[in-house]
């Protein structure tokens, strides 16, 4: 087993902001410790539902922002022990991919500029080798040397993703965070953009951290998945045990939402009621409690811990009491 490439441990991040003038300020409690690891060559799926703190995980993942408390390591730094030179050669090391690709690329510089960019900022590298480095990543995005000199407009967004991908990879980083990457495209380009980011992640000895909402597209591409709800961990399993066991009454609801190839097999959809909660006051107890079908009166009052067996955990006191021995 190789040592992973990125690690997290119990990351929170909260934002103070103003709820008016007669008012005292309110804390968002946007991520509430969240804990995984990552290997190479291996793709961490984070699903959940708006407001559910994905986006803002993966923020600290790219040291966008920095962790209110918990640790972050990169390659075995931790990101929140660094800073100056050494946190810029980290901040080299993970990019992001995101999932509007017009809106991510300059629309007044070519193709070539925009490749080039990474390494003529981070590196000093001559212009003929920056120039041939990006055409290189060109092809193996599978775009041709003649695309370089266009301008984003002049490609479909298929295009546009596969130039958003080659950009990322222009410093040779070693975790790629995808936010949503296939979501803007046509279902029928979806596919090829799945199987190019599989071939370049065993290219490149890449590690992904895919943020979704679409678990078909997770089943397709992750080895690992951890659903979020409201900042924290609801469940985090292989991506076999969460299709086809799921423990947290959340991820079951998800699954049901899901559409099915197989026309013939019954499905149960599970609806849940209500909105998801403020994070400015999470509910008491288990915050998923107040949408939850089979919640019962521990719910309402004791938080509960993240934990399982077998590399399959999950927060929830009645995913726990059937895990007991014993248990019906």
């Amino acid at each position: 087993m190789t040592a992973p490439i990125l690690e997290a441990h119990d990351l929170v991040k909260n934002y103070v902001v103003s709820r008016g003038m007669f008012a005292p300020p309110g804390t968002v409690k946007a991520v509430a410790g969240i804990s995984f690891s990552l290997e190479e060559r291996k793709t961490l799926a984070v699903v959940g539902e708006s407001g559910s703190g994905k986006s803002t995980l993966a923020r600290m993942l790219t040291l966008i922002e920095h962790p209110s408390a918990g640790s972050l390591s990169i390659a075995g730094k931790d990101v929140t022990r660094v800073d100056g030179a050494e946190l810029k050669a980290l901040r080299s090391t993970v990019q992001m991919v995101f999932q509007n690709p017009y809106g991510s690329l300059n629309p007044r510089q070519t193709i070539r500029k925009t490749l080039e960019e990474p390494l003529l900022v981070n590196t000093d590298m001559p212009a003929a080798k920056r120039r041939a480095e990006a055409e290189d990543m060109l092809a193996r995005v599978g775009l041709r040397p003649e695309h370089a000199d266009r301008y984003p407009h002049m490609f479909s967004g298929g295009q546009r993703q596969r130039i958003a991908i080659a950009r990322a990879l222009m410093l040779r980083p070693k975790i790629i965070v995808l936010d949503e990457p296939v979501s803007a495209l046509d279902v029928s380009v979806r596919a090829q953009v799945l199987n190019l980011l599989a071939d370049l992640q065993q290219e490149f000895a890449l590690a992904y951290v895919f943020v979704s909402h679409d678990l078909s597209v997770v089943r397709h591409i992750a080895d690992e998945v951890m659903v979020m709800y409201l900042g924290g961990v609801a469940e985090h399993a292989t991506k076999e045990a969460i299709f086809a066991e799921p423990r947290h009454p959340y991820t079951r609801a998800l699954l049901s939402a899901t559409p099915m190839a197989d026309p013939g097999r019954k499905k149960e959809r599970i609806v849940l009621s209500g909105e998801l909660p403020s994070p400015f006051d999470p509910p008491s107890g288990c915050v998923f409690h107040p949408r939850c079908p089979i919640a019962f009166d521990r719910c309402r009052v004791e938080k509960p811990v993240v934990t399982g067996t077998a590399g399959h955990l999950a927060a929830c006191h009645a995913a726990e009491a059937a895990a007991m021995p014993g248990a019906a």
